[in-house]
């Protein structure tokens, strides 16, 4: 024993000699002082003047402790430091830079050691607010000291952000972690870019790459069977079961007193409570808890102090493109994920230009992957139908270019031999036929009520895009189709159900084989796989940022200038009556037409609210 040595809070005790001695000695085969220094520092009660007294001979030690010191390095690197007083905290904190600095084999690991601290443990459940204070105040200071120790060292190891990110890689939580863990984690991340700019494509990128991982494991239909089960038991708990002709005057008497004030509160309420409420399924929570702070962090950077900074927001915009590109569009049918590009799209429409204009290029270059084109065919026609911040020029732009190309495309067709209903052949111009109808039906009345809107709308020759030898309207998914003719006939714009009835006879089944030697019969209703990116967002505190950029499903309006509606009873009587003019309408055709459903859940047409 090498003495005692004191403390203003105690004494402690440490055994062994000095730490430059007991390496010396490991060097010559002598392990007795060293294994009774790693036990010495395993010890997870240890006190902070013994530690701070350690760490002080381990810094003046850090030259010599190369990679056969591994072992006693990883039990350092285990030590619950950020507990510890705060002078021991900053000698800790020397002690990692001066070990990186000298001895660049263990950045890897400290790294990674300062990153999982960042994985803290889930919330406990039935714990009150004066522990939860004081558990957030203990968190929050283990951050802070964390991201001072990251600073410190990638200012002395410039090395460090090379390092950095497969390092983050290997400590993301896994998907189906506590959604508290995820959040601390990712917000975390997001502080990293502000020190390490040049990281912050690549965090971001990451981020998104694993909230796509969650998106596509929760598809709309799970998440909406999920919000639906949890309404359908509210609604079986408030049930009042009855005796045959019996009646509690006392509880109709008090139903009737609240009555008028629930009504007056509903609207409000509910809406609240939906914004503010967890989603059922918990992978449904986890991606709206990280889709609310992707969407709250670009907003921070396109306004810091408040004000819009168009610099900012043009380099951020930059990088989300990228993100984009080399992640969200080539993915399948993700529900939420890509709404970060319609998000930051809506603040100034010079944004938006920038994107349409990649979507664009990606359409009209048959060098890229036809999967990829048809892809961006979507994001266009969901775009411009569902951003409320689309001027109608834009709209007028977009139209014109999608159906110049469309016939241009129709001219190289005529007399070649593969001038015929192919998906396989054609598959791009069927996207950009399906994308001109589809924001034609959401954008019809935008664009006939305005000053010679009709004019335009029959400028657009789409009889002649409907009536090609490609066909499109039999390739086109069913829905648009259906509502497309509907309106199109309705305004004497274009008439396609001559078309559509020659198409519904010509359909015939399609004989698959199994691979178990079976045959099955399939009727392919959706032959593009057709999906639409901007549907309508399920999830409920990421949505509220996007609410109000949103634009919702209107239908066509009843002209009756004597009736007006108001209040949401009213509103869903509207709605129902908008949309029973389309399907009236298919009612009243003339014998021979073959009437088709109007509705489908998937393009959203009639969802009359958000998020719905």
């Amino acid at each position: 024993m090498h003495g005692k040595e004191a403390s203003t809070s105690g004494k402690s005790v440490r055994f062994g000699g000095k730490v430059a001695e007991t390496l010396a000695e490991y060097k010559q085969g002598n392990r007795n002082d060293y294994d009774l220094l790693i036990h010495q520092l395993s010890d997870p009660d240890i006190k902070s003047a013994s530690l701070l007294s350690w760490l002080q001979e381990l810094r003046r030690a850090v030259t010599v402790m190369s990679k056969e010191f591994e072992s006693l390095v990883a039990i350092i690197l285990r030590v619950r430091w950020e507990k510890h007083d705060t002078e021991v905290v900053d000698e800790y904190r020397a002690f990692l830079v001066d070990l990186v600095s000298a001895q660049t084999v263990y950045l890897r690991s400290v790294l990674k050691m300062l990153l999982r601290k960042f994985l803290i443990s889930p919330e406990p459940k039935d714990e009150n607010e004066e522990d939860k204070n004081k558990r957030k105040e203990n968190e929050t200071t283990c951050f802070r000291h964390v991201h001072t120790s990251l600073q410190m060292i990638i200012k002395i190891v410039p090395m460090t952000p090379q390092f950095l990110m497969p390092v983050t890689s290997d400590c993301f939580p896994f998907m189906r972690k506590d959604v508290y863990i995820q959040e601390c984690f990712v917000k975390n991340l997001l502080i990293v870019t502000q020190y390490v700019p040049r990281l912050r494509q690549k965090i971001l990128e990451l981020i998104i790459e694993k909230m796509i991982l969650i998106d596509v494991h929760v598809p709309r239909t799970v998440i909406e069977e999920s919000e639906d089960a949890e309404d359908s038991e509210g609604e079986m708990e408030d049930v009042m079961f009855e005796m045959d002709g019996v009646v509690d005057d006392t509880m109709v008497e008090h139903q009737c007193n609240i009555q008028e004030e629930d009504d007056e509160e509903d609207k409000v309420t509910d809406d609240d409570k939906n914004c503010l409420r967890p989603m059922k399924h918990p992978l449904a929570n986890t991606l709206d808890v990280l889709m609310k702070i992707i969407l709250e962090y670009i907003y921070d950077i396109c306004h810091p102090n408040a004000e819009f900074d168009i610099e900012a927001t043009k380099e951020l915009y930059r990088h989300l493109l990228l993100i984009f590109e080399h992640v969200v569009l080539p993915t399948h049918a993700c529900c939420h994920v890509q709404f970060f590009m319609f998000y930051i799209c809506t603040f100034r429409p010079g944004f938006l230009d920038l994107f349409l204009d990649y979507l664009w290029k990606k359409i009209e270059n048959p060098n890229t992957p036809s999967i990829v084109r048809q892809a961006a065919a979507s994001y266009i026609a969901s775009l411009l139908s569902r951003s409320k911040t689309v001027p109608m020029s834009t709209i007028k732009a977009g139209l014109d270019v999608l159906v110049t190309w469309v016939n241009r495309y129709i001219d190289c067709q005529d007399g070649s031999t593969k001038s015929y209903a192919d998906v396989n052949l054609h598959g791009p111009f069927y996207s950009v036929c399906q994308a001109i109808f589809y924001i034609f039906v959401f954008r019809h009345k935008l664009i006939l009520e305005s000053e010679k809107g009709l004019a335009y709308a029959k400028g657009l020759n789409l009889e002649r895009i409907i009536t090609s030898r490609l066909n499109p309207l039999k390739v086109c998914l069913p829905t648009v189709v259906s509502m497309f003719a509907t309106i199109t006939r309705n305004y004497e714009v274009a008439f396609c159900y001559t078309v559509i009835e020659r198409n519904n006879r010509a359909i015939i089944p399609v004989v698959s084989q199994t691979q178990c030697g079976s045959s099955s019969q399939l009727t392919n209703m959706n032959p593009l796989d057709s999906f639409f990116p901007f549907d309508p967002y399920l999830l409920h505190m990421s949505g509220v940022l996007l609410e109000p950029l949103y634009q919702k499903w209107e239908g066509q309006q009843v002209n009756d200038d004597k009736e007006q509606l108001s209040g949401e009873d009213d509103n869903d009587e509207e709605e129902e009556k908008e949309y029973s003019l389309y399907t009236d309408k298919e009612s009243m055709l003339p014998l021979g037409i073959t009437p088709t459903s109007a509705m489908c859940v998937s393009p959203g047409f009639r969802f009359a609210s958000f998020g719905t």
